[in-house]
């Protein structure tokens, strides 16, 4: 018979043996490639409840990461914030979106102007609200006028927000549309509900997406997510790309996204006070870890030029 203690060491160790492997089932990657996530394509798209009448849906744009949007579920209708970057994927979208709740959609928040989010917004149904900053309207204004020459249509919402907040009662829940600063586009727009403790940032965040630069303000955009992260009644950040994580581990997603700005600001910095061009900084970047996120190799090059016109004064 074999001692009590070597019983309770075996005893201990098959347990932890029967624990461990449901940790490591739990633990995600820190990644935004669905691949190395281990998630298969053919689970997309997808929804991911964040609380009672909220949903993330993450939908795969190419080169393969994804693209997410908001839906509120209230009383009578419901909100989107961001939809996706095509027709047809929007009205994927809207058939999903029917699969939770017979109501209309009637409210759509331009989180982010760019056509990856507003390419299909051709599909929502007409009489729907926008809600839209200044900026982003001016810009869809503009991409309109250069979409018509190709036979495309963008869609322009009539009005833009007078201020930098907008409340509206769902009935189930309150959602507040936040502009927080410049960050991706200039006209960033973060959806915030109180009651949930939750914020969707659009493209304010990429989750381990290289920072995307081609029309942000770097310096301000690193204020804006510390204005996020300083907001009240708020524990889960959801990324305009990238995976949606739990609560936790999307603050600490968020402030590594922050920190990665950062990082880019610095080495371009760098680069520009050793004296080369902007053509040399390019070549002589060093990411680092950033350089193994998703887009680095595409995005590097248009963050050294973003990040060099602001040093010199350029962006307005």
């Amino acid at each position: 018979m074999l001692p009590t203690r070597l019983l309770r060491t075996m005893a201990a160790t098959a347990a932890l043996a029967a624990v461990l492997p449901l940790v490591a089932a739990r633990a995600q990657p820190r990644t935004a490639d669905p691949a190395v996530r281990g998630v298969p394509l053919s689970a997309f798209p997808r929804f991911v409840k964040l609380a009672e009448h909220v949903y993330g849906y993450e939908d795969i744009r190419q080169p393969g990461f994804t693209t997410v949007s908001l839906v509120v579920i209230g009383r009578e209708g419901v909100l989107i914030a961001d939809g996706q970057g095509s027709p047809a994927a929007t009205r994927t979208l809207l058939d999903r979106i029917r699969t939770l709740t017979p109501l209309p959609v009637r409210w759509y928040v331009v989180g982010s102007d760019h056509g990856d989010h507003t390419a299909g917004n051709s599909e929502l149904p007409p009489g729907i609200t926008y809600i839209v900053h200044p900026t982003s309207r001016a810009q869809l204004v503009r991409d309109s006028a250069t979409a018509a020459a190709s036979g495309r249509a963008v869609v322009v919402p009539p009005t833009a927000m007078a201020s930098d907040t907008d409340t509206i009662d769902l009935g189930t829940t309150q959602v507040v549309v936040r502009f927080l600063g410049r960050a991706h586009t200039g006209g960033d727009l973060m959806v915030h509900l109180p009651r949930e403790q939750l914020l969707f940032m659009s493209e304010a965040y990429l989750n381990r997406v290289f920072p995307a630069m081609r029309s942000a303000y770097p310096s301000e955009w690193v204020h804006t997510i510390d204005a996020a992260l300083a907001l009240p009644n708020v524990r889960h950040f959801v990324p305009g790309h990238g995976f949606i994580e739990n609560a936790v581990v999307s603050r600490e997603e968020l402030v590594t996204f922050r920190d990665a700005i950062r990082q880019v600001i610095a080495e371009v910095a760098r680069l520009k006070r050793e004296g080369r061009t902007v053509d040399d900084a390019i070549k002589a970047a060093n990411w680092g870890p950033l350089g193994g996120w998703f887009l680095a190799e595409q995005q590097g090059p248009i963050a050294v030029r973003r990040v060099w016109a602001e040093i010199e004064g350029r962006l307005r």
